[in-house]
Order: structure tokens, then C-alpha cells, then sequence
């Protein structure tokens, strides 16, 4: 929300807004931008006729008070994907969907079509190297890239946020059931993505990963209105640290690694043909891409050892980064440390789904920070406790961390000769500072 404000402020609104709590880096962006306000909370006085619409975002009640007084004024009251569309009616919509891979696929979009000097505008998940924000809207750029989100809307709009967006290019990189405490069971969670197929423009094209057996499922008797193409993972080696993949160019050396990322890659590239963008041009960008933020980032090594951080919020996520650093490192261990955070993964429900999804890791670890959930008014992690999540996990060596002491404790403990560091989360990381966990690490 707070990237719309500043791209909306660019593109010459007049733009305010309120929350109860905002959080860094987003205070400091706002406050770079003049949008800082001036005090936190909700004050319904801001609310007037003045007014010509009022954006919506998810942590904004029905019975906010600010939302109650827009109402009775009869103000136009948006979700943030509904003011997406409006602004972006023109334009050619280019939507990247699935339970994983959206963001980094997005910008490796962004990456390439900025290295071939086509002119876009872009909403992503994550801050992408050479791009200063999140969010950017302008009146000329034809093309937008929207990554889109099945969570809900707003209060008032149940609707998964990528409905609303009616894509000509429209991606789907895989289905794994997430959200479970607004999509309860695995069916009204695929159901989201085929009612999203169903919103893309007759004519339009559907790009999917041929190797998601749940997306497979429902493609058999979906689209028929569409185009379809898939894609498949490429032939990659590792030789000295560096992935490359097969290409008709040749080998192709990159700065990402991961099976996952090289499908993602897949994804992107069979985009941007769409877009228009050949083939030499698109592995002559690729090769300098190195990720978004919080994507499998590298955050410090010490000449032998190597700490990575990684948002992996599903469990087939978690598995596949796990994967990814020993494939790409064999010769070291893993040290694996998943943050639980959010409402959906710390539901009884749902938490076997995390099942031998850290079985890899020499070293397997959950984080629950009780001070974060108590900020975000989740009771949820206070019943669950050591043996349920070791039952979970499958893993009766499973350690269990609740404060960020005991992380820093844990690690300046541990022996890290010939082992590597992979942190999760998946939710932000808030305060923790990954550097001197690093440090900590090394220093045994």
C-alpha cells in the first residue's frame, strides 16, 4: 500500500493515508516522499468530500473508523488490485501467478525488458536491483507487469486480488494449497486459480509450468477461450559454484541457482517471447540477473562457509531452497532455519504439510518470534508446541527457537567449519539483522 501511495504521489495525485503501525523500511520511504502521516492511527476528520476515492488495503477492518466515515460520505471506495485495473485499463496486462516463484519471475521480467530498453510499468513483491520501487504507474508505458497475489482483496471484497486484473499474458507457476485460514481446504484454494484462467482476455495466452501436476488437473478442462503454452525446466550443470544452463546459444552461466529458479527462469523467457523480446537479447540480459530481495540472497561468507536468506513461504518453498543450497554446494552441509509467522502456517490444520520438507538439512531449526505474533494479534503460535512440531516436520532433532537470543546463542555455538547457513521466513524478518547472525556463525 504504501508503494501505491508513492507511485500514485509520482504520477502527480494528491495522495494521504493512515495505519495504526507502519513498520521500516516502509516509514522511511513514506517520510522520503513527504507521505509520512502525521500521526499514527485512525482519525476520521481526514475522511471528507473532498475526497475522490479512498484505497482499501487487507489490514483495514470493516468496522475501521475512517472506512465507516468514507461510507457515509459515499466516497469510492477501491481494493488495491481494483485501482490496479482502473489505472492500468489501456494497457497491456501481463499477470504472474502461482503459489511460488512470482516475484523473482517478475523480475527477471523487469531485468530484461529494462536491459532491451522496452518501456513498462511494474507492482512486485520485492525491491529488484536498478529498480527503486515496488510499485511504478505511468500514463504512457503500454505494457504492465502485475504479480498476482490469491490472497483476499479487502474487508469488503472477498475476491482473490488477481481476479481483478483481466490479463492478455497471464502466468502460472505451480499450485500448493497456502492461506488456509481464508482457503480452508486445498479445493476452494485451486478453485482461485481457475476462475483466474477464466478472467483472462478471450484471445489472451496462458503460460503454465508443464510440471505442476495440480496445475495439469485443471487445465484439462479450462481456457478454452485462450491460448496455452508450457514450459519446462531446463538442462542445467554445476561446475565450481556456478550454475549454467543449456541453451541453443550454448551454455549459459548464471548468477542464480536452484532448480526452482531455473524453471522461473523458463517462465520469464517464454514471457518475454511473447513480449516480443528474442532469444539472443534475453540470454544476453539473463546472464547479469542476480534476484530480487529476500529470494535465495546471498548475505555474507567468510572464503569457505556461506549464509543465504530465503522467503519460502509454503512448504514445497522451503524444501526447494533447502535443496538448492546443497545441490549447489555438495560439499558442505546445511544449517536450516524457517521462521513460522503468519496465520495460515501456524494452523494446526496445516502444519503437516511441512512434512520432511527440512529433511535435507543436517541441521534443521524453527523460529516462532511470540513478540511478533503478539504485534500482529496472532494467538495461534501459543498452542503450538515442541512435540507437535517436530510430528509436523518429521524430524525428532528439530530445534526450536522463540527469541532471536536464543538464534544468536545457538550459532555462536555451533561449529560452522564446512557448513553453510540458510535463514527462512516467511513473512519480513522485521528487526533481525541477518549480518551479524552471520558474523555469529563464522566466528567458531
Amino acid at each position: 500500500m504504501h508503494s501505491l501511495a508513492i507511485a500514485l504521489h509520482k504520477k502527480g495525485y494528491i495522495i494521504t493515508g493512515s495505519d495504526d503501525y507502519i513498520y521500516e523500511p516502509s516509514r522511511a520511504h513514506l517520510l522520503q516522499n513527504q507521505l509520512l502521516p502525521k500521526a499514527i492511527g485512525w482519525h476520521p476528520d481526514l475522511i471528507t468530500k473532498s475526497l475522490d476515492a479512498v484505497l482499501l488495503g487487507m489490514h483495514a477492518k470493516q468496522d475501521n473508523p475512517e472506512l465507516i466515515r468514507a461510507q457515509e460520505l459515499g466516497i469510492p471506495i477501491y481494493s488495491y488490485p481494483e485501482f490496479i485495473y482502473q489505472q492500468t485499463k489501456e494497457k497491456m496486462r501481463v499477470v504472474i501467478a502461482g503459489s511460488h516463484g512470482k516475484t523473482t519471475i517478475t523480475s527477471m521480467i523487469m531485468h530484461v525488458l529494462r536491459h532491451v530498453k522496452k518501456d513498462f510499468d511494474y507492482v512486485v513483491g520485492a525491491l529488484v536491483d536498478e529498480f527503486d520501487d515496488l510499485v511504478h504507474l505511468s500514463k504512457d508505458a503500454p505494457i504492465i507487469l502485475i504479480e498476482g497475489d490469491e490472497y483476499l482483496s479487502s474487508a469488503l471484497d472477498r475476491r482473490s486480488k488477481f481476479h481483478h486484473y483481466q490479463p492478455h499474458i497471464a502466468l502460472i507457476t505451480g499450485i500448493a494449497w497456502d492461506h488456509v485460514h481464508v482457503f480452508p481446504t486445498f479445493e476452494s484454494y485451486i478453485k482461485q486459480f481457475k476462475l483466474f484462467i477464466e478472467q483472462i482476455r478471450p484471445k489472451g495466452t496462458l503460460i503454465y509450468n508443464k510440471e505442476d501436476l495440480n496445475l495439469q488437473s485443471i487445465l484439462k478442462n479450462a481456457g478454452t477461450h485462450i491460448h496455452k503454452h508450457g514450459y519446462n525446466t531446463p538442462n542445467y550443470t554445476i561446475n565450481k559454484g556456478i550454475t549454467s544452463i543449456d541453451t541453443p546459444l550454448g551454455w549459459i552461466p548464471l548468477q542464480v541457482f536452484g532448480k526452482h529458479n531455473l524453471s522461473n527462469l523458463a517462465a520469464a523467457y517464454t514471457v518475454c517471447e511473447w513480449l516480443g523480446v528474442s532469444r539472443d537479447l534475453f540470454y544476453k540480459a539473463i546472464k547479469d540477473f542476480k534476484g530480487p530481495a529476500r529470494r535465495l540472497e546471498f548475505i555474507a561468507s567468510n572464503g569457505d562457509e556461506v549464509v543465504f536468506q530465503d522467503f519460502s513461504h509454503t512448504p514445497a518453498k522451503v524444501k526447494a531452497s533447502i535443496s538448492a543450497l546443497i545441490e549447489q554446494y555438495p560439499e558442505k552441509s546445511l544449517v536450516a532455519i524457517a521462521e513460522l509467522q503468519s496465520a495460515s502456517h501456524l494452523d494446526l490444520s496445516y502444519l503437516h504439510q511441512f512434512k520432511d520438507s527440512m529433511q535435507s538439512a543436517q541441521v534443521a531449526a524453527i523460529f516462532i518470534n511470540h513478540e511478533h505474533l503478539r504485534k500482529k494479534n496472532l494467538s495461534a503460535g501459543n498452542s503450538i508446541n515442541e512435540s507437535i512440531l517436530k510430528t509436523a516436520f518429521n524430524r525428532t532433532d528439530l530445534l526450536i527457537f522463540t527469541s532471536q537470543e536464543q538464534i544468536s546463542d545457538f550459532l555462536g555455538e555451533i561449529d560452522s567449519k564446512g557448513k553453510n547457513l540458510l535463514f527462512m521466513s516467511t513473512g519480513h524478518t522485521g528487526s533481525i539483522n541477518l549480518v551479524n547472525f552471520a558474523h555469529k556463525f563464522f566466528l567458531k
